[in-house]
């Protein structure tokens, strides 16, 4: 595989950290480093592969031809940087939502659609973390049987907000153990001890952006339209890693046992499914894990197509972080320089 250029904008970020970590960890192969960040941060030393690097700040001359930009620094700084690095000759994986639903911009999960690297016209989406894992579980599937239908609950992490959002989930619990108060600051109340059924803000429709993604997403990646998604959201005192209860309707159908095989076949996925033996995936379990955890795979008890799964992952790393190195991979493998 031949090396790139390589620059990682919002580096100081939580997805930042996690972007260097995993070109380190994969031994991505890189001529130059540059990493970028606003005003705030730029100035920082950063340690990697033995060497520091100094924070440069973002600005709309940062790029240039032939370098690939690795983004999670938000969708309104994406929308605003994106274009001159695109006119520059380089070609951005951004992290945010700016840019996902544009028809000519491919939305890619490197096991489910790879293909679609190949039309990108100087831009490729990285898709929502909690669409993400399931559609790596799901495709599998979709592709034995189609999947009509999908009802999904999430279970999502603190850290798919943010560093902040983890700082306050641990001074909070420690806070409210202490008997002290806490007010919350980075969610709209108490997220230690809680539950919100609340990501992102509400629509029109009483679904949240976060779960409209999940749905329009997931049309996009599977490549199906007539796919039904209907998803509710929930932000959970786990520091990292989503949880998915998903449960899907099929044309024909796929048995529980059919399900294990075709799964513990799938790339990116690990089958943990013994609940005799209390065996299924959890959150601690796949913190710091590159693969998307699948288990407690059960039919419907009264529709005959009808398939339950629990499906857990690391929210920045594959839900983030991984999916786009993986697609600077596919990149270099496709000759792009």
């Amino acid at each position: 595989m031949a090396s790139a250029k390589t620059c990682v904008v919002g580096a100081t970020g939580a997805v930042g950290q996690e972007f260097l970590r995993i070109l380190e960890q994969r031994d991505f192969p890189i001529s130059r480093l540059r990493l970028l960040a606003s005003e705030r941060s730029a100035g920082k030393r950063i340690a990697f592969r033995g060497k520091d690097y100094t924070v440069e700040l973002l600005t709309e001359n940062s790029f240039e031809k032939g370098e690939i930009i690795l983004s999670s620094a938000g969708g309104g700084t994406s929308k605003w940087f994106v274009p001159h690095a695109v006119k520059s000759g380089a070609v951005v994986v951004d992290n945010t939502s700016a840019f996902r639903m544009e028809p000519e911009v491919p939305l890619v999960v490197p096991e489910v659609n790879p293909h679609a690297i190949q039309r990108h016209k100087g831009i490729i989406a990285n898709p929502n973390c909690s669409t993400i894992q399931m559609v790596v579980a799901l495709k599998p599937l979709h592709d034995v049987s189609r999947i009509k239908r999908i009802v999904v609950s999430t279970y999502q992490s603190v850290s798919g907000k943010g560093a902040k959002a983890m700082e306050e989930l641990r001074l909070q619990t420690k806070a409210l153990l202490d008997e002290k108060p806490y007010p919350p600051k980075e969610f709209p109340w108490q997220i230690a001890f809680n539950c919100l059924p609340h990501i992102d803000s509400f629509t029109d429709n009483g679904f949240t952006k976060e779960e409209l993604k999940m749905v329009y997403e997931t049309q996009k990646i599977m490549e199906d339209d007539s796919i039904a998604v209907n998803a509710t959201t929930i932000r959970v005192p786990v520091l990292r890693s989503h949880s998915e209860s998903v449960y899907i309707e099929t044309e024909k159908k796929i048995t529980a046992q059919q399900a294990r095989e075709i799964l513990s076949k799938a790339p990116g996925v690990i089958v943990v499914d013994d609940p005799a033996n209390n065996k299924y995936p959890m959150p601690v379990d796949s913190e710091g894990r590159d693969e998307t955890f699948v288990g407690r795979i059960r039919e419907d008890l009264f529709f005959p197509t009808g398939l339950s799964l629990w499906v857990v992952s690391d929210n920045l790393r594959k839900g983030a972080a991984l999916n786009a190195v993986q697609i600077a991979e596919k990149l270099l493998q496709l000759g792009w320089s």
